[in-house]
């Protein structure tokens, strides 16, 4: 096996990347796209898909860098590399739990450029310093100024669910932002980034000029790995990985796409692309590993969906939104679909021009294996590190034929779940859990989960061994049995028991006034 590359791994700094040798997926033809206008820009992508990256790329193209672009494509169009003065505003950096953790913060990032180009005044307000910082920039350079903001919507975000917090800090960033249009005479350029759009026309109501690219189809691509690049610059990743599991590069490239692939961000969705973090990760460790969760998951997020009864069967099948629930999204909604597409927990499946309306759905298995991992405890009623549901448990007792065991311990969790005060609520919660156990048994084995009439619950494929499940509420176990017979749900496995297959049945009953599995069957 050949030697490993040098694979940027959590390197958001494209100098450190082409000075280090790592492998750099060539995004430098979009900035010529961009500096063909002098509008501000906004782009909205979920974290770990390469926006700071992309943001340091640009500071480098503006500080006239051009050793460090040497056989790109920029390189072949570029002729000027003019040096600007670059303010670039980095929000990833710090914890906003108060409102002066926001200003020190700030003043932080001002002074160091206060030093460099000259302190024109003593106010401690953060609008005025803003204005006046790029006004000395443009004084003491005779150019004007390029900003770029990365993650902008930090300290909104960790502050969703303290409103009045909340609201000081959109306050604040309003009056700084208002700067980038009153004092558009000293910008050449502006680029903010941020993982949501929400609130675009409270915070940055005075730029109305802000142009946002986040579904643009011009820009959809511009973070991330298209199909393309994944095939051009990581033909030897691919063939380790290829053969460290035993696949061809067909079905590691058939492997790759399913756990890694499938976001969309515009309404063409014949471009499908990879999440870049995931995809190095994976390259890494040379096994088709869960990452995205590693990356930070907001918690209000998966508890809103608890709160309101989301459908969460409809994260797989398509949840259809118009355009505008995308484009104008507000912080404080109940509705967490489009803060769910902005977060890359969904992503655009289909477009309906007539109607101007996507269809969302989870991008690919990684993202479905996380998000409903983190939803099980929530709809069990413990916390996310309760070694109680531990998948696992489940799978090795079916894998071992201990069926009996396998029931026993879903009831146990029935048995010991904190009881909602809400009956209907609790008996639907219930029900999410069985749902959630066996999608996440679906990660390890083939695990049908079936909503459809004339369908068993869920048909789970271990090596010797078909087992078909069917749950009522409030019925009888006879009840559940007599129906897995009566529509003959074994003879779509016939072929397979004729190979040697065993088929075991479940029948189970739910009561719930006993909150709880009251009986069951197995045959």
């Amino acid at each position: 096996m050949s030697e490993k590359r040098n694979l940027p791994i959590g390197i958001q700094t494209f100098e450190k990347i082409r000075e280090n040798g790592c492998i750099y997926v060539d995004k430098t033809q979009f900035i010529s796209k961009l500096t063909a206008y002098n509008c501000p820009y906004f782009l909205s992508r979920p974290r770990r898909f390469g926006k700071s990256l992309f943001l340091s790329t640009l500071r480098s193209y503006f500080e006239g860098r051009k050793d460090l672009f040497e056989g790109l494509s920029i390189s072949k169009t570029e002729t000027e590399w003019k040096k600007y003065p670059v303010i670039y505003l980095d929000f990833t950096g710090k914890n906003y739990k108060t409102y002066d953790d926001l200003l020190l913060q700030m003043d932080d990032m001002l002074s160091g450029y206060e030093e460099l180009y000259g302190k024109r005044t003593e106010s401690k307000d953060i609008a005025i310093r803003f204005r006046n910082l790029m006004k000395a920039a443009f004084e003491k350079t005779g150019n004007q100024v390029v900003v770029l903001v990365d993650e902008y919507d930090k300290p909104l975000l960790q502050n969703v669910t303290n409103t009045e917090l909340e609201g000081e800090i959109r306050d604040a960033l309003k009056g700084f932002y208002g700067n980038l249009k009153s004092e558009d005479q000293f910008i050449r350029f502006v680029f903010i980034t941020g993982v949501t759009r929400f609130d675009k026309v409270s915070i940055f109501s005075d730029l109305n000029n802000l142009r946002d690219i986040s579904l643009s189809e011009d820009f959809g691509a511009i973070c991330g790995v298209s199909q393309i690049e994944l095939e051009e610059n990581f033909s030897p990743e691919i063939n380790q990985m290829a053969q460290n599991n035993d696949l061809t590069e067909e079905q590691c490239l058939a492997e790759l796409k399913k756990n890694y692939d499938g976001y969309h961000f515009c309404q063409d969705v014949l471009t499908d692309v990879y999440n870049p973090f995931s995809l190095l990760s994976a390259f890494a460790d040379l096994h088709f590993g869960n990452y995205w969760f590693s990356t930070g998951t907001p918690t209000f997020l998966t508890k809103m969906m608890l709160d309101i009864d989301f459908d969460y069967m409809s994260l797989e099948e398509g949840i259809d939104v118009d355009s505008r629930s995308l484009e104008e999204y507000r912080l404080n909604s109940s509705e967490p679909v489009p803060m769910l597409y902005q977060t890359g927990y969904l992503t655009i499946k289909n477009y309906e021009k007539e109607f101007r309306s996507f269809t969302l759905a989870l991008p690919n298995e990684e993202v479905k294996y996380g998000m409903y991992k983190r939803l099980l405890p929530l709809y069990a009623g413990f916390s996310e590190d309760d070694k109680k549901i531990e998948i696992v448990n489940f799978l090795k007792e079916l894998r071992a034929g201990k069926v009996e065991e396998f029931m026993q311990r879903i009831n146990n969790i029935f048995a010991s779940a904190p009881k909602a005060t809400n009956q209907k609520k609790y008996e639907l919660n219930c029900q999410a859990f069985v749902w959630l156990i066996f999608k996440l048994m679906g990660e390890f084995v083939l695990c049908e989960v079936q909503n459809g009439k004339g369908r068993s619950d869920a048909v789970v494929w271990e090596k010797n061994t078909i087992y078909i499940f069917e749950f009522k509420m409030d019925k009888t176990a006879k009840e559940a049995m007599e129906q897995i017979n009566s529509n003959s749900y074994p003879i779509a496995y016939q072929n397979e028991a004729l190979n040697g297959r065993k088929i075991v049945k479940i029948a189970a009953n739910y009561s719930s006034a006993e909150e709880q599995l009251n009986e069951w069957i197995i045959e």
